[in-house]
């Protein structure tokens, strides 16, 4: 079933995703009472009856919150807005060569007493010389639909006087409003984090899942490095014992396979079927190469392994890179296990894939065609003050789709023990 253009509710997907990065799915109790002071959360002298997180102040008050600059936004290239629910994008075909006609060759006979331009057939009707300049040959395009969109919102209450006797003055009252706003910002910063995080953890799954139709986009470093050498390591041998030879082999891997992104070929990702059986060839020039890396396996060996594979005459690791703390969650960081949304090579539909459960991711190439958050929209607005209640509401809606285009250029890399 494709995918509907209605605005689908994703707030309890962007929770679970907020969850997982943040380590709430899975949290260990671990006794530190003893050693640390977490501050009493009620007082002797009460609430304010609010929000009913507040003591009515008796001393110094300290806010703690701190700006957080969402991560992921590499992929942020696409804006559009709220009249526009379809992307539409077209590419072409490649197509081949024809038979000359402007010689006599070993296929046909074009030059001729008593022929016309057109293919002179034979008693037997075979063609003897190739059609006329006439003949036509329209591009043949491949139209894809990227549509829908995802919607989620958030609001903070603001309230005019009720909050002012936990405070002494005017100022600590305003450093209170300027911290909860602060952290609502940071709520807002997570979300955005949120949506790009699912939108790069589908990339993977997806071309995972579709590798058979997209040669190439999948390697396999463990077996790639064993074959190589002949050898018969781990993967947690390769990251550990090996980890000098490993990296060594992994630079010369992502160098190859990003010069040969550059290269128009039918290699690296989906070319969908048509009627005339063409194919779809796709390069990705350097700068179009995204590049994102698991920064916890280079963490030792950055200094080396970074600058050998960025370089401003290739790729620049200011503009095209973005290292990853974490792919899906933060209790197990270099996992992914997700189902994608993939293309049925059937039907040209979009489907729920089969769930992929790759145990080591370490990175991938993206032309930046193919990884895209659209924009759709961003509103703010606020209610009014109410009158008897004395408070006002600001509401954040966000509009949003997620791009996967496997018909461009992508390979990843990941680290998984043969059976």
């Amino acid at each position: 079933m494709g995918r509907t253009l209605t605005p689908k509710d994703c707030h309890a997907l962007m929770n679970l995703l907020v969850k997982q990065a943040t380590g709430q799915q899975s949290i260990a109790v671990t006794d530190t009472s003893s050693f640390i002071s977490a501050g009493e959360k009620v007082l002797e002298t009460g609430m304010e009856n609010v929000i009913n997180s507040l003591n009515i102040v008796l001393g110094r008050t300290l806010i703690s919150a701190r700006p957080y600059d969402a991560k992921l936004t590499l992929m942020e290239e696409m804006n559009t807005d709220l009249y526009t629910s379809r992307l539409r994008k077209i590419s072409f075909y490649s197509k081949l060569a024809k038979p000359s006609g402007a010689f006599n060759t070993d296929l046909y006979s074009n030059l001729h007493e008593g022929f016309t331009a057109g293919q002179n057939p034979d008693s037997e009707g075979t063609a003897q010389s190739t059609k006329s300049q006439w003949e036509q040959n329209p591009p043949h395009a491949l139209e894809m639909n990227f549509g829908g969109s995802s919607t989620w919102q958030m609001a903070i209450t603001t309230y005019e006087v009720q909050l002012q006797n936990a405070f002494r003055s005017e100022s600590e009252f305003a450093q209170f409003v300027s911290g909860y706003m602060t952290e609502f910002a940071n709520d807002i910063s997570s979300m955005r984090e949120a949506w790009n995080r699912m939108n790069l953890l589908n990339k993977i799954a997806s071309v995972y899942d579709m590798s058979d139709n997209m040669e190439g986009s999948v390697v396999n470093l463990t077996k790639r490095f064993n074959d190589r050498f002949g050898t018969s390591y781990t993967s947690a041998e390769l990251r550990s014992t090996y980890l000098k030879e490993f990296l060594a082999f992994f630079v010369s891997e992502f160098k190859l396979a990003s010069e040969h992104m550059t290269e128009r070929t039918s290699k690296y990702h989906w070319s969908p079927e048509n009627v005339e059986g063409d194919i779809l060839l796709r390069h990705t020039p350097y700068s179009a190469q995204r590049v994102y890396l698991f920064n916890e396996l280079f963490t030792e060996a950055e200094s080396l392994v970074l600058p050998q594979i960025f370089n401003p005459n290739y790729l620049n690791i200011k503009t095209q890179y973005e290292k990853i703390g974490y792919w899906q969650s933060v209790e197990d960081r270099a996992r992914i296990k997700v189902v994608p949304s993939v293309v049925d090579a059937d039907t040209g539909l979009q489907k729920a894939g089969t769930e992929v459960d790759i145990p080591y991711v370490v990175g991938m190439i993206t032309d930046k065609d193919g990884l895209m958050t659209n924009f759709m929209l961003d509103k703010i607005a606020s209610t009014s003050l109410e009158a008897r209640k004395l408070f006002r509401n600001t509401w954040h809606t966000y509009l949003r789709n997620a791009i996967n285009d496997n018909t461009e250029n992508c390979v990843i890399f990941i680290m998984k023990d043969e059976d």
